[in-house]
C-alpha cells in the first residue's frame, strides 16, 4: 500500500492587519499587528496534515522572489517535500488577509499559482498515481483540477475536494470526488439550499450526492459539522473554545481528517479528532503556524 497523501494547490504570502471593524468605502482605518505569513489554502492543509500525524507532499507553483523562499522554508521545517515548480515571470501568490475580531476578510492575487498548468501535470502524473489521497482546493486553474481528477480517477487515487474559494464544477470533477468537504456558504452555492436546518443539511447532502459524490462532510463553523456515513447524516458539535483567529479552521480541519483517514481510521474518528484539531486552531493568531501538532489533540 502506498500510504501517502500529495496535496496539490495553492502557496500564497499572506499579508495580515488586525482592525476593530470593517472600513466603509473610501474611508482609512489604523489597523495593528501586521505580519506576513506563510498561506494559501494548499499549502495550510498540507502543513496540517503533516503536523497531525500524515506522510504528505505538496504540488504547486510559486515564484522565485523572497516571498516563495518563505514558503519554501516553511514547507522544508514541517517535513514536507516540494514536487511543484518555481516560475521567474511570476510573482509567488498574495493574500491580503483583514482580521476583525475572530472573523476575517481575505482578498485574492493568484500570481504565480495560476501557473499550474494542466500540461504540467499531465508531464508530472506520477507523483498523482503513487498517491493514495490527493487533496485539492479551487485556488489554482479549474483546467488543472480536471485534469487531476481524470489521472486520480484512473489511478484509483482517492480524491478530497474543499471547493473554496467557490466556482461552479462540472458533473465531471464532481463524480471524481471521494470527499467533498465545504462550508455552509460553498453548500449552498453549490446545492442552492443553505445548511442552517437538520432537514436543510440532509437536503444539501442529498443534492451533492446525487451529483456523484461518494461522502459529504459539511463544516459549520461554530455549529461544527454534519457528514454522511453512506446509511445515515451525523452531527459533530464543535468543541467550545475562545476564538481568536478563524483563518485556517477549515484547513486545519480538512487536514486533520485526512491525516487519520490516511492511517485507515474511520469517518466517524477521523472528524471526531478534525473537531478538536480546528477547535484549537481558532484559538490562536495566524494561519499555518496556529495548527497543532497531533500530540496535542492525543
Amino acid at each position: 500500500m502506498k500510504n501517502k497523501i500529495i496535496v496539490i494547490g495553492s502557496a500564497n504570502a499572506d499579508m495580515v492587519i488586525h482592525t476593530e471593524r470593517m472600513p466603509l468605502l473610501g474611508e482609512t482605518l489604523m489597523g495593528s499587528n501586521f505580519q506576513i505569513n506563510t498561506g494559501g489554502k494548499g499549502l495550510n492543509q498540507a502543513v496540517a496534515i503533516a503536523k497531525l500525524g500524515g506522510d504528505v507532499s505538496f504540488l504547486g507553483s510559486i515564484g522565485t522572489d523572497p516571498n516563495g523562499e518563505l514558503l519554501l522554508k516553511e514547507l522544508e521545517k514541517n517535513g514536507i517535500l516540494f514536487q511543484g515548480i518555481q516560475v521567474s515571470d511570476c510573482p509567488t501568490g498574495i493574500a491580503m488577509i483583514t482580521v476583525v475580531g475572530g472573523d476575517n476578510f481575505i482578498v485574492l492575487e493568484s500570481g504565480a499559482n495560476a501557473k499550474l498548468t494542466p500540461e504540467w501535470i499531465s508531464e508530472h502524473k506520477e507523483i498523482i498515481e503513487n498517491s493514495d489521497y490527493c487533496v485539492m482546493q479551487l485556488e489554482i486553474p479549474l483546467k488543472t483540477i480536471e485534469k487531476i481528477c481524470e489521472i486520480a480517477l484512473a489511478a484509483n487515487t482517492k480524491i478530497i475536494l474543499n471547493p473554496a474559494p467557490y466556482k461552479e464544477l462540472p458533473k465531471t470533477v464532481l463524480s471524481c470526488v471521494d470527499y467533498l468537504v465545504p462550508n455552509e456558504h460553498e453548500t449552498f452555492n453549490l446545492t442552492n439550499v443553505y445548511p442552517d436546518t437538520p432537514e436543510n443539511c440532509k437536503k444539501a447532502i442529498k443534492v451533492l450526492k446525487g451529483s456523484g459524490v461518494k461522502n459529504v462532510v459539511i463544516t459549520l463553523g461554530e455549529r461544527g459539522c454534519v457528514y454522511d456515513t453512506g446509511n445515515d447524516i451525523v452531527f459533530c458539535s464543535a468543541k467550545p473554545t475562545s476564538v481568536v483567529d478563524t483563518t485556517s479552521a477549515g484547513d486545519c480541519f480538512i487536514g486533520a481528517f485526512v491525516a487519520k483517514l490516511s492511517k485507515g481510521d474511520t469517518i466517524e474518528n477521523s472528524i471526531a479528532f478534525a473537531i478538536k484539531a480546528a477547535a484549537i486552531t481558532v484559538s490562536r493568531e495566524g494561519a499555518s503556524k496556529s495548527i497543532p501538532f497531533a500530540s496535542e489533540i492525543e
